[in-house]
Formats: structure tokens, C-alpha cells, sequence
């Protein structure tokens, strides 16, 4: 039988989609990143899973591992269990992804300072 996640349950903004949602026996959680500007997103961390970043809208600097890539709209990008990333929005306007882990729960650990919030 399928399973309907209500907008309630996982957003966490009346309008945007911004939020997060753990998946639990699904075997992945989501996060659904929206920032304005440049600078916003979170810092190096990593998981003991993969993420995949799917990029609706936007531009982005992402570091993975030794990398930095310079992502946009249309590119699905991969960090791979263990491996230390993060992403910044580069701007001009909204950066929006949508962030998968592999994982039914977040399990997340932060290098020096996590986003500020969090």
C-alpha cells in the first residue's frame, strides 16, 4: 500500500518548499533546501551514508571530498558515504535542491561549525 506524506509533515515554511522529512522504513530521508542570495546552505559535514543533491533552481559552490564544483540547475551531484561536503549558494536569486540520504534517519556529523540553526 502506498504511503502519502503530507505537506504538514515534512515542510516547514507556509509557502516555500523548505523542510525535511524522515523516511524511516522507506530506507532515505529528504531535505528540501531553499535560500535566497549567496552564502546559504550548510557547512562541511559528513554521513555514514551517499546524498544526492538534485538542483531545481540556481547556482552553487559544493565541496566534495577535495572537489569544488560549481553547481547548477539540472545537475544531480553525489557525495559519497564518509565523504566531507558541503555547499554554499553562489547566487544571483534562489538556490533550491532537494537532498536525498540514504538513510531512513538523519545521521549527520559536523566539521568545526554546523549552519547556523542547526
Amino acid at each position: 500500500m502506498a504511503h502519502v506524506v503530507q505537506r504538514g509533515e515534512w515542510a516547514s515554511h507556509p509557502e516555500l518548499p523548505v523542510g525535511q522529512w524522515q523516511g524511516g522504513e522507506a530506507g532515505i530521508s529528504l531535505i528540501f533546501h531553499t535560500s535566497n542570495g549567496p552564502g546559504h546552505g550548510p557547512n562541511l559535514h559528513t554521513h555514514p551514508y551517499a546524498e544526492t543533491f538534485i538542483i531545481q533552481e540556481g547556482r552553487a559552490l559544493f565541496t566534495i571530498g577535495e572537489e569544488q564544483i560549481e553547481a547548477t540547475a539540472g545537475q544531480i551531484l553525489v557525495a559519497p558515504a564518509n565523504t566531507p561536503h558541503g555547499y554554499k549558494g553562489t547566487g544571483p536569486g534562489v538556490f533550491r535542491t532537494i537532498n536525498v540520504h540514504a538513510s531512513g534517519t538523519f545521521i549527520t556529523h559536523w566539521i568545526g561549525e554546523p549552519e547556523p540553526g542547526r
